[in-house]
């Protein structure tokens, strides 16, 4: 796989120089300065691709090789009129990506919150802190603090009376970081929502459901889709996290099934998947293996991270990246025999990999130094480290199965970039 890390640009307390030194040869990326639904002008692009490009003369090289994201704006969701201005803007984004060399793009089509949880600082068993989702949490913030119309609907009775009384013996300060913690904005912006107008946000929604949304992330595929194929950009949606409905929102991103449909409604190879191992292994009923090997073809773009279940199954957390959920064996494996069929075709694109989601520890703890939640560089270092031990431990075995007289090289299972 082509090892990656997210980089949020230079405001990004995580340098350049410390995706190197992680190794990586890739950055995933994105313009945030830019407005949602702006056009992505050519130069702002190419200023982006200059700037983590600077050093590669004199050090090993990095090049910008995903968009994460480039995002969609709510009234395409919604399927308002004004989408069409919207897809056009979108499209001419994905063109003037292209031009730049740049052929990998990620999106989501979650509506109004991106990813959510209620905990951005559990403390793990060794002392380290990592994201944690609390289904009862979420429901004091959404019957409590929210005071959300026809709430209680969405929660078990036990949940709605435990919630209130949660609430009830919470201080001020308990309720004011619980209320930023889920309106967090997007990794890489300053701003967060605003409890004062969310509601309204959630109002406009209120007539879609689960199939009104679809056939909207449907209408933008069909729409994009011919585009992304005549310039070569693979289109990769991001699966929902947590992937079940929250505060009456559909997510229509979430299973086996979903994904299916999908990849059915518009079918082409440019419309693809970014596989999250920790927002699908959230469910135990999606196979993530088994995922891998029937959506492998379509599969742009891999998070790698796992996620831990508690006693109540919506409870998560990020656990370390070869524990929890997820068969990470498993789920690597068959990666690996992707690209290894890809080749065997002529095709020899890897996947691009980046460790998602790690945990603040060390000096990113101690130091008092900011850091995006999940996105702290030691905690991602470690993931990526034990990831890239595992993948040339099973090329190594595969190789090893197929009896192959070609010895395999620590250096040559790592690709470079081309």
């Amino acid at each position: 796989m082509l090892h990656t890390m997210r980089w949020f640009g230079p405001q990004d307390p995580t340098s350049l120089f410390a995706l190197r030194q992680a190794g990586c040869v890739g950055v995933v990326t994105a313009l945030h300065q830019l407005p949602v639904g702006a056009v992505w002008p050519i130069a702002e692009i190419q200023a982006r691709q200059q700037l983590i490009e600077a050093d590669n003369q004199r050090y090993a090289p990095l090049h910008w090789v995903v968009v994460e994201s480039l995002p969609i704006h709510e009234d395409i969701k919604k399927g308002l009129p004004t989408r069409t201005q919207y897809i056009n803007a979108y499209q001419e984004s994905l063109r003037n990506l292209a031009a730049c060399g740049i052929k990998t793009v990620c999106y989501n089509f979650m509506p109004v919150l991106d990813w959510s949880r209620t905990n951005l600082t559990y403390e793990m068993p060794d002392g380290s802190r990592a994201l944690r989702f609390v289904w009862q949490d979420f429901a004091v913030f959404d019957l409590c603090i929210l005071v959300r119309p026809g709430a209680e609907a969405d929660y078990e009775p036990a949940v709605v009376a435990a919630a209130h009384q949660q609430f009830a013996a919470m201080s001020a300060a308990d309720r004011a970081a619980l209320t930023n913690t889920v309106l967090l904005g997007l990794p890489g912006s300053e701003e967060a929502f605003e409890l004062s107008n969310f509601q309204s946000l959630l109002n406009e929604y209120a007539a879609i459901d689960a199939a009104a949304l679809r056939e909207n992330l449907y209408y933008f595929l069909r729409e994009v889709g011919p585009v992304a194929e005549e310039v070569g950009v693979n289109l990769c949606i991001h699966p929902d996290d947590p992937p079940y409905p929250l505060l009456g929102l559909p997510r229509v991103v979430s299973t086996e099934a979903d994904l299916s449909s999908l990849l059915a409604a518009y079918d082409s190879p440019v419309n693809g998947l970014t596989f999250c191992t920790g927002s699908l292994g959230v469910r135990p009923d999606n196979d993530l293996p088994g995922m891998v090997q029937r959506f492998g073809p379509r599969i742009h773009f891999v998070h790698l991270r796992a996620t831990k279940r508690e006693d109540n199954p919506r409870n998560f957390h990020e656990a370390d990246h070869l524990t929890g959920d997820v068969d990470m064996y498993a789920v690597v494996r068959a990666l690996v025999e992707e690209e290894l069929r890809r080749a065997s075709t002529g095709n020899s694109t890897y996947l691009p990999m980046r460790p998602d989601h790690g945990h603040q520890m060390l000096d990113d703890l101690t130091s008092g130094k900011r850091t995006y939640p999940g996105y702290s560089a030691i905690g991602r270092l470690r993931g990526l480290a034990e990831l890239r031990g595992l993948e040339l431990g099973i090329r190594c075995s595969l190789l090893a199965e197929q009896h192959s007289s070609e010895p395999l090289h620590a250096e040559s299972s790592v690709p470079r970039f081309v």
